[in-house]
């Protein structure tokens, strides 16, 4: 009886152990595409349901078990670069993926983004048995947010003409990316770093010469658009707005300040060589006439003498008498030879009471800087006064060349303080 008990049990045993091989046999089995020969074995490590590609919908869970043709308790499974919400179980081979909708919205996780995951399994005892692929997952929402554009900068720029504006284009990335951005302006523009994708600068140097001369505009205004699309052309526009004043061209300005500057430096020293002509031929007509003076009073005073002291009824007596009368009528003759010329004295007086002045309109009218920014009204200024001063001498011929003096000789002799005493105001 126990020996027939014992045999009973032992083909219990058996059938079971029987039915497990074959189960696994069939389990392996019905897992591979093609039947091995007879009399193949099957010895290298390999996963046998490998599924490359995963796609998930947000919010969705993924399980997943990769199966190898080895016994599973000796080896462990293992991820690298995965990313976050993806995992596997190391004893199992059972791959869990959980795209939570919070892990899209602060950026962890993006849609349509195809992440790529290295799968790997290892023997506990031996490490070089081991089998490395890789699985492609990607996320994807029926529920589309539109990428935003954000430019670093207002709205509204207040600028010149001469300034340079750039700013960076910046984006909120939504479910799609945007994959280009356009530039549209309301004008056309020149010379400015256009935006194709973002994070790129725009940048533009204004130039001078929006505005001319007969413009009554204060302002001009230029729209830009930048317009971002997405691979579904879904878009978005965002509208930077520029205000634009008149400006200085300040190298434009400032050379023609210094052409107004030079007219006028040279128009003085004109004048000066001018003024000391006419002062000196008045000093030469002044110094005739005191010779034609003294000449006369010499004359009178000797023939005074002589016939006072002469013997009546001698020659010296009547020559006494006639010296007077020749004193007298060296008067008329210094009148024809050397008239008063008070009229060239007195314009003498005025031109340099005018280059004095001019003078002080150079130095009140001086550029304090490279970027003054009176140079407009500087050289306003200079002109009408350049325009004052030859309409106020029109009518004198002005000096440009004298063999007599040179232009620091004229500048010398309009300094001498004795010729700033003789016209000394």
């Amino acid at each position: 009886m126990k020996y027939s008990l014992f045999v009973l049990f032992n083909c219990i045993a058996a059938f079971a152990s029987g039915q497990t091989d074959t189960t696994l046999k069939t389990k392996q089995t019905d897992t591979t595409l093609h039947p091995a020969p007879i009399g193949y074995q099957d010895t290298a490590l390999r996963i046998t349901n490998v599924n490359p590609y995963f796609t998930l919908h947000v919010d969705s869970i993924l399980s997943y078990d990769f199966i190898i043709n080895k016994n599973p308790t000796d080896y462990y499974w293992f991820l690298t670069n995965s990313p976050v919400g993806v995992k596997i179980d190391r004893k199992t081979g059972t791959l869990y993926v959980k795209g939570e909708k919070a892990l899209f919205k602060t950026g962890r996780l993006k849609y349509d983004i195809p992440y790529k995951v290295q799968v790997g399994v290892q023997n506990l005892h031996n490490p070089t048995d081991r089998v490395d692929t890789s699985i492609t997952i990607l996320f994807y929402s029926t529920e589309i947010i539109v990428s935003k554009l954000k430019p670093s900068t207002a709205s509204t720029l207040s600028l010149e003409e001469g300034d340079s504006v750039q700013f960076r284009i910046q984006c909120d990335e939504g479910s799609f990316p945007f994959e280009q951005i356009n530039v549209n302006s309301s004008v056309p523009l020149s010379n400015y770093t256009a935006v194709k994708k973002c994070n790129d600068q725009f940048k533009w140097n204004i130039p001078f010469g929006l505005f001319k001369d007969n413009d009554t505009a204060k302002q001009k205004i230029i729209l830009l658009e930048f317009i971002g699309s997405d691979k579904f052309f879904n878009r978005d526009t965002a509208v930077v707005r520029l205000v634009i004043k008149p400006g200085i061209n300040y190298p434009v300005r400032n050379q023609q300040y210094q052409k107004e500057y030079d007219g006028l430096k040279t128009y003085i020293k004109k004048l000066t060589l001018t003024f000391a002509v006419i002062s000196e031929e008045v000093r030469k007509n002044k110094k005739t006439r005191t010779i034609f003076d003294i000449s006369g009073s010499s004359t009178a005073l000797a023939g005074t003498i002589i016939s006072t002291t002469a013997t009546p009824n001698s020659n010296a007596e009547d020559i006494g008498k006639i010296l007077p009368s020749v004193g007298l009528t060296l008067i008329p003759v210094k009148e024809g030879v050397a008239p008063n010329k008070i009229q060239q004295q007195n314009t003498a007086s005025q031109v340099r009471g005018e280059v004095r002045r001019l003078e002080y309109v150079l130095e009140e009218n001086s550029l304090t800087s490279e970027r003054d920014l009176e140079v407009l009204t500087k050289t306003k200024r200079l002109k009408e006064e350049l325009k004052k001063s030859m309409l106020q001498f029109a009518d004198l011929p002005i000096v440009e060349f004298n063999e007599n003096f040179t232009e620091e000789e004229a500048e010398k002799y309009f300094k001498d303080p004795k010729v700033n005493k003789k016209y000394k105001f």
